[in-house]
């Protein structure tokens, strides 16, 4: 028997580096392919809540314009998706600091960086289409580009059986491509100046997303006007049923379906060359989330926003509205809520949403769907009630007291200022549609029905005639 010498030793021992660098390297392949798995799914899961949203606007519509506000809606996500592309993206990376777009301290932001990894043409282009070597890339483009054409969605509702077609486009794409993703930038990126400065927390895109979205929606019903029939000469308001309410509630139903995928994408997976960490998810501060603290706040959340809004109307509109308002007001921080806590938040944003509604109304806001009330109030009750709870906690990942921390007063600085960035661009683009003539349609489009006069096909062939209008609070 031969002489087991130092040589063979070290053979032995190089033999064994290299077996655990291969299953280095094929754990280090697995958790890069779950990891755009992970993205992957989330973009068919956000594309339910745009099947909610078209049936939740089709079936609040008339018959005499159900199709057209499904042809809106189709259409808002397809403008959404390009104009995302070629400048939307761009802009969410370009201008976290602000105005003129300087680097942030993560050195993950600037026009520069912007420029080498999301411009959809020239040198970045090897980022925005076929690489094999990228596997992040496209599927974290994917996930953005619905977040965004959601903004469009949540605005689109308020306006149905009333609206011009191409206004409509022109005012979705600078929502979804431009107004949205500048509070994005600035509120939910790391190098964000409301994240630095301020210590603004919106895990779930509470205020940037949905108060964005239902402010924008309001600055365009100021210049829209209500739809002919619904307030009388003394002011009261009519309600104007929609043709189908199951219709209306299963698309509700749908969009809390899609929001496991809306909020299953605002985590960080671990284990990546972009992650915060190798062994735990994040949330895009970098903070640490689990999926399985979303699970317990998302149901609690739900069923909160449900009973809360049961209790004070027992109409099943707006219950389903209550789940989304639920979820909605625990969305900054349902990484940090408790269950008990996220249920208690949502069900008092159940109890405020009908009479936050109704407020609006009275002051002549024809809001056909509740969206201004559900996503907007709602939105920025959610941002600030984590003021209130979530004090004290990390806003952004690091060492403690080298980092900012959440504060009340940061939540409503951040509150402001997406409020601001919806409203202004929703009222002055609207207006100036207004004065081009490109912004309502015509009185006698509108009085016959928009699907008459803008799209051939007939929704319900063999129906005939409208609900009639009734008083909206016949108790007043």
């Amino acid at each position: 028997m031969g002489e087991y010498t130092v040589e063979d030793q070290l053979a032995e021992l190089a033999a064994k580096v290299a077996e655990l660098e291969a299953a280095a390297g094929g754990a280090a392949v697995t958790n890069t392919m779950f990891a755009e798995t992970f993205y992957y799914l989330t973009i068919p899961l956000m594309i339910i809540i745009h099947a909610g949203f078209l049936a939740y606007e089709m079936g609040a519509s008339r018959l005499k314009n159900v199709l057209s506000s499904g042809v809106k809606n189709l259409l808002a996500f397809a403008f959404m998706i390009p104009t995302f592309y070629f400048f939307g993206w761009w802009v969410y990376w370009g201008f976290p600091t602000g105005l003129p777009g300087a680097p942030g301290p993560a050195g993950i932001s600037g026009v520069e960086y912007a420029s080498a990894i999301a411009w959809g043409w020239g040198e970045s282009a090897q980022y925005m289409g076929p690489n094999i070597a990228d596997q992040a890339s496209g599927v974290f483009f994917g996930a953005f580009a619905l977040f965004a054409a959601t903004t469009a969605s949540i605005m689109s509702g308020a306006v149905i059986e009333r609206i011009q077609t191409v206004g409509f486009i022109i005012l979705a794409v600078v929502l979804g491509s431009f107004a949205w993703v500048v509070a994005a930038a600035w509120g939910w990126h790391a190098d964000g100046w409301l994240v630095t400065q301020w210590g603004v927390h919106d895990f779930g895109a509470a205020g940037l997303v949905h108060a964005v979205a239902g402010f924008f929606a309001l600055g365009v019903l100021i210049n829209l006007g209500p739809r002919i029939g619904k307030f009388n000469a003394d002011g009261s308001a009519n309600h104007i049923p929609g043709h189908n309410m199951p219709l209306t509630v299963t698309g509700l139903m749908l969009i809390i379906v899609g929001f496991w995928g809306f909020l299953m994408a605002c985590v960080i997976v671990p284990g990546e060359a972009w992650s915060w960490f190798a062994d735990k998810p994040s949330t895009i501060y970098g903070t640490p989330i689990t999926l399985s603290a979303l699970s317990f706040n998302i149901l609690m959340a739900v069923a909160g926003g449900i009973i809360g809004a049961w209790l004070f109307t027992r109409d099943p509109f707006w219950m389903m509205s209550g789940a989304l308002a639920g979820i909605i007001s625990t969305a900054s921080g349902l990484d940090i809520y408790f269950p008990a806590l996220a249920f208690i938040i949502a069900f008092s944003a159940g109890v405020i949403l009908k009479p936050c509604a109704d407020w609006l109304e009275n002051r002549g806001i024809d809001d056909a769907v509740g969206a201004v009330t559900v996503h907007g109030t709602i939105g920025l009750y959610g941002v600030v009630m984590l003021g209130i709870w979530g004090s004290g906690y990390p806003a952004l990942q690091g060492a403690a007291g080298e980092v900012p921390t959440i504060s009340l007063v940061g939540q409503i600085v951040g509150a402001v200022v997406f409020f601001l960035l919806g409203f202004v661009p929703g009222y002055v683009v609207s207006l100036i549609l207004k004065m081009a003539g490109m912004l309502r349609i015509r009185e006698g489009a509108e009085l016959a029905g928009m699907d008459l006069v803008k799209v051939p096909a007939a929704g319900y062939p063999e129906w005939g005639g409208d609900a009639p209008v009734t008083p909206a609070h016949p108790a007043e």
